[in-house]
């Protein structure tokens, strides 16, 4: 945890301090136990705390008693202090949550994507479904502390734009954080969108859970979200976590970068969708039958709906359909079981937008193919868990972000 000081030039750095530490608390915190967590001195906590009550942004809760002395005062945040609205840009849906300053979802929206991909399409959808949270939730705009947008990579944090992302071209170089601003008249930032799902769920975890795991991250494409030591590992351009071209299946589909077997191609929706027209297990727009091998160029709204197609025959009991859906997972396996080795990591944590379908299928299999490619270097177990934030998690580290751009004594989870 940070550590504050006693310096009255610093006083708006330990107003974050005191109030990170309450955020994570589990109940709250007495005055007392934030001089312990903090470092900061008993008048220091004193000041801040009137400071951040005043502020609306914590709360005295009732007395607890611990051991013997007078009861002593908890602290707890106050929910409705701050808001911040997170997006998520994938090229199916859009998402729009409207969060509180404890990271509770106050008010959601989701839209279809153009199926063009055209930004400023995309842009217009946005701003409408930000104005649809506010409007529902009735919240004061003057308390939205600005927006966060969790976008596909590579983009560039220090001009928000998005440079160059491979799924949707449309986006090239779009300077989405200034003509969002410029729309809606909130401060903006734009952050990769398995970065913000890496936030979203150091997030939620209480004080004492893992400090070392990843977030993969499955929605159009897949990418992954690293926690390390505790904190969200951005890279030196905050554009890591980009894992789709690690060689899995060398056997596997091309790939647009030329080779075969990369880990991205080999499980992303649209893949596991033409492998299961080539089989015979779904059928393509049109009903005409497709030679192995011949790809389609399918929107992303038809490849969303046969690849729910595509689940529902492997729940039903089909053989081939499961094979295929088989076979992505132990692509994951075969990656996984090499980056817990590299990273030393202890948690696996899975989400994003298609992620609700292909659940029930990662639970029945993936151990089993874990234990298959373990290379008896770890000297513990590595879970493998669904996120605790849901479907929407990238769009919530996106606000997430935002938060602690305000009120994070590191700016970051």
């Amino acid at each position: 945890m940070p550590r504050g000081a006693n310096l009255p030039a610093i006083a708006a750095f330990n107003d974050t301090v005191v109030l990170d530490a309450v955020r994570r608390s589990e109940g709250g915190l007495s005055r007392v136990e934030l001089v312990g967590s903090t470092g900061l001195s008993a008048q220091t906590v004193s000041n801040v705390s009137r400071r951040l009550i005043d502020q609306g942004l914590i709360r005295e809760a009732g007395k607890r008693i611990d051991g013997p002395g007078k009861p002593r005062t908890i602290l707890q945040l106050e929910p409705t202090g701050s808001y911040a609205v997170g997006v998520h840009l994938d090229p199916t849906v859009i998402t729009c949550v409207l969060l509180d300053l404890e990271g509770e979802v106050v008010a959601e929206a989701r839209r279809h994507s153009p199926v063009s991909g055209d930004a400023m399409q995309t842009l217009a959808i946005v701003v409408e479904a930000i104005g649809t949270v506010l409007a529902e939730s009735g919240v004061d705009r003057a308390k939205v502390s600005g927006v966060g947008v969790a976008a596909p990579g590579p983009i560039d944090t220090e001009t928000g734009v998005v440079v160059r992302p491979p799924l949707i071209p449309g986006w090239n170089d779009f300077h989405l954080r200034d003509e969002l601003r410029a729309a809606t008249g909130l401060s903006s930032l734009v952050a990769k969108d398995v970065t913000a799902a890496a936030v979203a769920e150091r997030w939620r975890d209480s004080a004492d859970a893992s400090h070392d795991y990843v977030f993969v991250y499955y929605g159009t494409g897949v990418g992954v979200g690293m926690v390390l030591g505790g904190d969200v590992y951005t890279g030196a351009t905050h554009n890591a976590g980009d894992v789709g071209h690690a060689i899995v299946d060398p056997g596997g589909a091309l790939c647009a970068c030329g080779r075969r077997g990369c880990y991205g191609e080999s499980v992303r929706p649209y893949r596991l969708v033409m492998q299961a027209i080539w089989a015979g297990v779904l059928s393509a727009p049109g009903g005409e039958p497709v030679p192995d091998g011949v790809e389609l160029d399918l929107d992303v709204e038809t490849v969303d709906a046969l690849f729910t197609e595509l689940t529902q025959a492997a729940t039903a009991g089909d053989d081939v359909a499961t094979s295929i859906l088989d076979r992505s997972i132990r692509n994951t396996a075969y990656y996984l079981s090499n980056l817990s080795a590299l990273l030393d990591i202890d948690r696996v944590v899975f989400g994003g937008p298609s992620w609700d379908r292909l659940e029930p299928f990662y639970a029945a299999r993936l151990p089993g193919w874990m234990h298959e490619f373990d290379m008896d270097i770890l000297t513990h177990p590595v879970i493998t868990e669904s996120s605790a934030v849901g479907a929407d998690v990238a769009a919530v580290g996106a606000a997430c972000l935002v938060l602690d751009a305000t009120f994070s004594p590191r700016g970051r989870v």
